[in-house]
């Protein structure tokens, strides 16, 4: 399973457009989630052309007088998708991935910097999780928040404390997810010349997507033509044979053990 998630400050340039092609591909990607398209309209042929195949399907969030903007990508031979949801900055998609038979859903956020637009889309997509039957969920975009006061850094003399951190962790904990261990850079947003920088996309994923896709990983790429960096979740179902038998050291000490273990190797008769 490969996810990537990039806001793309823009989807109108042919560089841009490129760029993310060439991500697709070099990425084996089952779904892409895509921020700040700037646009408010996104056909099929777009869409076919970032995906570098004609069997895709899409939803996307248009964008209000050329700000914010949303757009999710995936193949249904990979991802069956039967209900999808379009709110305050999100698209949800929730439906079969197919090689695992297991029930997900999907979120791609762009969250407002507006403290009190992100407490109205927290609480909406709370809602949608707590109605739901979907138990793996993985919620994943530009959250235009930080989780630590050292996930931001400016050059600035005085950096003021961001009142949202903890509204967040709580929202994060309401919502029972979890971040991904990530592997690369450590902030996915800076400002030209490096005067600022953030980390404000992440992947948060559930309980029960842990325990299917135990070793999902979060890699932050390397950043192009946006300040934003794209991030990619690698996740695999790794089958590790059977269990192995396990002996407990105080089976040894009871009297009874070897009398127990002679009388049942004497009545097993393999065939053959």
């Amino acid at each position: 399973m490969n996810i990537l998630s990039f806001n793309s400050r823009g989807l109108g340039g042919a560089v841009k457009r490129s760029a993310i092609r060439k991500l697709t591909l070099s990425n084996n990607l089952d779904v892409l989630c895509i921020q700040e398209t700037k646009m408010e309209v996104i056909d099929r042929k777009l869409c076919q052309y970032l995906w570098a195949d004609c069997n895709v399907y899409s939803e996307f969030a248009p964008a209000i007088n050329s700000a914010g903007g949303l757009l999710c990508i995936w193949n249904n031979d990979s991802f069956l998708v039967d209900r999808k949801v379009v709110g305050s900055g999100f698209i949800l998609l929730e439906g079969n991935w197919i090689k695992d038979n297991k029930r997900v859903s999907i979120i791609n956020v762009y969250a407002s910097c507006d403290l009190q637009r992100k407490r109205q889309q927290w609480d909406e997509i709370l809602q949608l999780k707590t109605t739901s039957q979907a138990a793996m969920w993985c919620v994943v975009g530009d959250f235009n928040s930080v989780r630590h006061q050292d996930e931001r850094v400016s050059s600035a003399q005085n950096v003021s404390v961001d009142p949202s951190i903890s509204e967040f962790n709580a929202w994060i904990s309401d919502m029972n997810l979890e971040e991904v261990r990530s592997v690369g850079r450590r902030f996915t947003w800076c400002r030209p010349k490096g005067s600022a920088m953030s980390r404000l996309d992440r992947f948060l994923i559930s309980d029960d997507w842990l325990l299917q896709w135990s070793d999902s990983t979060q890699f932050v790429l390397d950043r192009d033509f946006s300040d934003h960096c794209p991030i990619l979740l690698k996740s695999k179902n790794i089958d590790w044979g059977s269990k192995p038998f396990k002996v407990m050291d105080w089976w040894l000490k009871d009297k009874g053990l070897q009398q127990l273990v002679q009388q049942q190797w004497g009545n097993y008769h393999p065939p053959g």
